[in-house]
């Protein structure tokens, strides 16, 4: 392949971050995916498990994995919901809620320099055009019409 695809350029920038994020959260014993579940929780009330997989876009049982480590560590615990008994809240611990606030400045730190790096009109079409490309997926025009996909 001659020029580089859309899929190829979101594919590896998506891989260069997670890699940078992986080797943050490794300095504190922990991984991009527990930075993203603690940054998903919320720090006073907690968050029904069964909210939180749709919210991360994790399927259950990566879910699962991922909720036993963060126990395991001692950074969440798992209570009643008390306006559902059949369901469960996921609460912050106190290291829970320490490690959220290193997450949150992982991911400003990152934020923040792109935005010092890059021209606002730049950054502004780059998220428009990632909104484009999100709609287009989620109203699935994308293979609906396979004349549109050209070789």
């Amino acid at each position: 392949m001659r020029e580089k695809t859309i899929d190829y350029v979101l594919r590896a920038t998506w891989m260069a971050v997670t890699k940078m994020y992986n080797e943050e959260a490794g300095k504190k014993g922990s991984t991009m995916s527990t930075g993203f579940a603690l940054l998903s929780i919320d720090p006073e009330n907690g968050t029904p498990s069964t909210s939180l997989g749709p919210k991360m876009g994790m399927e259950a049982t990566s879910l699962s994995r991922t909720l036993k480590a963060m126990e395991e560590k001692g950074l969440i615990f798992r209570k009643k919901n008390p306006q559902d008994g059949r369901g469960v809240l996921i609460h912050l611990t106190p290291f829970g809620k320490e490690m959220r606030n290193f997450s949150r400045e992982v991911v400003f730190t990152f934020d923040n320099v792109v935005r010092k790096n890059i021209p606002k009109e730049k950054l502004d079409t780059f998220l428009e055009v990632f909104q484009i490309i999100n709609d287009l997926i989620a109203s699935k025009k994308i293979y609906s019409n396979q004349e549109s996909i050209s070789s």
